[in-house]
Order: structure tokens, then C-alpha cells, then sequence
């Protein structure tokens, strides 16, 4: 059974052109939500891979930007039918994993997204080490100085001291309160 999933970002957009597509296409039963793609709780889209059966059925997208978040996240998720063997395609790109044709491309497609991401890691990772060799550290500053956590020991030490009125003189929270008292420096 060909299963149809359609989503728009906003409210004001429209689904007609995209369900028109997967009924066209012959999708039997369509999934359509309006939600933003950043979101990772599409309820749609989770009721679809309920819906879907294992070795029957093929999900039928009209642009490969509707089913993923990202490009990692789409892969994920043509990964996870592959594995259950449900078929996947795309109208707009003209993919379908059904043939081996479709699943040369879309595999080719995977391995050159992973290898880009292989060549961010190394730069990052590059950029990393030289930014430590001129000595500079990675991570946020620290809020506190050396002799502002030695006072914050002090008051806490000193149990007349309220610990929300100790947060409140160091603009801090109470777990970073806790963290900083347990620590020796």
C-alpha cells in the first residue's frame, strides 16, 4: 500500500497541492500535519510509522523536506524503513528505494551527507587543537572568579546564611550554588 505523508510549516500554508500530488501518485491512506519540520513531535508523522507495516508498505512524500528535519534526520528515518522494509519516495526528486536504482541513489545521496559531515567534524576538531596551541580554552567562561566562590564557601559555611538570599547576592542558581560548594579548586 502506497502511504502518503504531506506537511506545511505554518498554519496559513496550504496541503491541497501535496495531497493532491499523493493521491495522484496513488496513495491509499495520507498523513497531513501543519507543523514546523524543526519540531520533533510531528503526531502525524508518528502515526504513520504506526500505521505502516513491516514488507508492505511504501511511504510516498511530495519533497524530501516535508518527512525530514534535516538532512542527517531524513537519512535517519529512510534508514529506519529500509530496516523495517517499507519503501520510501519522493515525488519531487524523483526517489524510490522500491528499485535498485532508487536505493543506488538514495545510498550514494547518505554516503555523501555522512562524508560531509566527516570533513565538519575534522575542521572543527582542526580548529580545536590550534585555538589550545595559542592557549586559548574552549567552553563558556567561568561567572565567578577564584575569590568570589572562596566568599560563597564562607556564607555557606556560615548557616545563618540563607541560600537563596546567597544565590541572590552571586546572580547564581542553586545547583550551581551546591556545584561550586562541593568542589575544591
Amino acid at each position: 500500500m502506497l502511504v502518503g505523508y504531506a506537511r506545511v510549516s505554518t498554519t496559513d500554508q496550504s496541503l491541497d497541492l501535496q495531497i493532491d500530488a499523493l493521491r495522484a501518485a496513488g496513495c491509499e491512506k495520507i498523513f497531513a500535519e501543519k507543523i514546523t519540520g524543526a519540531t520533533s513531535d510531528r503526531t502525524e508523522l508518528k502515526n504513520m510509522k504506526e500505521f505502516i507495516r513491516d514488507g508492505h508498505d511504501t511511504v510516498v512524500v511530495y519533497k524530501l523536506d516535508r518527512l525530514g528535519r534535516s538532512l542527517k534526520n531524513l537519512i535517519d528515518e529512510v534508514q529506519s524503513f529500509e530496516k523495517r522494509k517499507i519503501g520510501f519516495r519522493s515525488l519531487q526528486e524523483n526517489i524510490d528505494t522500491t528499485t535498485s536504482g532508487g536505493r543506488l541513489f538514495f545510498h550514494v545521496f547518505a554516503a555523501l551527507a555522512e562524508f560531509e559531515r566527516d570533513i565538519i567534524r575534522e575542521r572543527t576538531n582542526a580548529g580545536l587543537k590550534a585555538a589550545r596551541a595559542r592557549g586559548r580554552l574552549g567552553g563558556r567562561p567561568k561567572k565567578l572568579t577564584e575569590t568570589q566562590v572562596q566568599l560563597l564557601r564562607k556564607l555557606y559555611a556560615d548557616k545563618s546564611n540563607e541560600i537563596s538570599e546567597i544565590c541572590k547576592m552571586f546572580k547564581i542558581g542553586k545547583a550551581t550554588l551546591f556545584r561550586l560548594v562541593k568542589i575544591k579548586y
